[in-house]
């Protein structure tokens, strides 16, 4: 199989760095700067080994690759936010012996969040979803860093919304020799919801810096107890917290990588990068749309919402609301909602 990787950035770039590495056809999609990077000095990604260089084909869009295989695999790494925009381009792609990649290829979305899935569903015929686990840093263009060991990262498998398949177990059999853990389970959106719980401080991180100390981790348990309430009157599962940490146990442990700090998350680089969009609509925002569709009310979820896509909309340095000014607004959300009034009402 080709494997395209749809986003080369902190994930994508990551993945179709150690698939190459372990000798598997990869083809990079990115735009920008970060493309002209990966076309001059190839692809970076910094991991424990050592930092390692990948000179592999770089494309900004189907047509550069002409009719697509018929063994090709689109691996859409992009932010949700930008999902839309890349499934319209792939999926009247011509593959060859006929039809499109909408009717034929297998799309793997490896995204954080849960919609993304759901609107490949709409324009692809085999969808696969992906619950990522693999801290990663994209912030200079051309490179990438993964500092976990020994594995790079877990990476649950399934087809989209239910069920597996041979395509998927040959994909999973690939990156399983690629430095990852790719369990393959019939109900990865139990897993994706679970990775959308932890989800919900990025937007904490991005705009007040790390989730650590008891006010910061004080804050972050509020807004996740908000999720799980909201998954509960929804009437949706999700992976445990031991579930999780029992099969992770010591597989990816983050060690210091020689001229690199990693900084902070997804939601955290995005703000870094200044790309002006933030992932916090699919995160913060699903609950909050939940909340609505159930009658739950969401406060603090919102408020992160909100102040994320104002932190990427204005261009703001990350972690740059203090942490004392953020509790304060939170506080105040919760008193409106507690009152009734609407929020920054007199």
């Amino acid at each position: 199989m080709r494997y395209i990787i749809i986003g080369a950035g902190a994930i994508g770039g990551t993945v179709g760095g150690r698939l190459a590495e372990a000798g598997h056809e990869v083809v990079l999609v990115a735009r920008g700067a970060h493309r002209a990077a990966l076309t001059e000095g190839g692809l970076r990604l910094r991991v424990p080994q050592g930092e390692l260089t990948y000179r592999l084909p770089v494309v900004g869009g189907p047509d550069e690759l002409g009719t697509l295989r018929a063994d090709d695999v689109l691996f859409l790494a992009v932010k949700t936010q930008d999902a839309e925009a890349a499934l319209q381009v792939w999926r009247p792609a011509s593959v060859e012996g006929g039809g499109t990649a909408g009717e034929r290829l297998p799309l793997i979305c490896a995204q954080n969040g849960v919609e993304s899935p759901r609107l490949a569903l709409r324009r692809f015929r085999h969808v696969y979803g992906v619950c990522v686990w693999l801290p990663a840093t994209h912030v200079e263009p051309g490179a990438v860093s993964a500092a976990g060991t020994p594995l790079t990262g877990i990476l649950h498998l399934g087809r989209y919304p239910h069920g597996t398949d041979d395509t998927i177990r040959a994909v999973a059999a690939d990156l399983e020799k690629a430095y990852f853990e790719a369990p393959v389970v019939p109900d990865v959106s139990r897993w994706q919801y679970a990775k959308l719980l932890s989800n919900l401080g990025n937007a904490l991180e991005a705009v007040s810096g790390p989730v650590d100390g008891p006010e910061a981790e004080a804050l972050y348990a509020r807004v996740r107890a908000e999720g799980e309430t909201v998954l509960r009157a929804a009437g949706i599962a999700w992976a445990s917290t031991e579930e999780q940490q029992a099969l992770r146990g010591d597989k990816v442990t983050l060690v210091p990588l020689d001229g690199v700090s990693r900084g902070g998350g997804s939601s955290w680089q995005s703000l870094s990068r200044g790309v002006g969009t933030i992932e916090a609509d699919h995160l913060n925002g699903e609950i909050a749309l939940l909340g609505r569709l159930h009658g739950v009310p969401t406060p603090l979820n919102e408020l992160l919402q909100r102040l994320a896509d104002e932190f990427a909309r204005e261009h703001r340095e990350p972690g740059s609301l203090p942490l004392p000014e953020l509790i304060r607004l939170a506080a105040d959300r919760v008193a409106d909602r507690d009152t009734g009034r609407s929020p920054g009402s007199d």
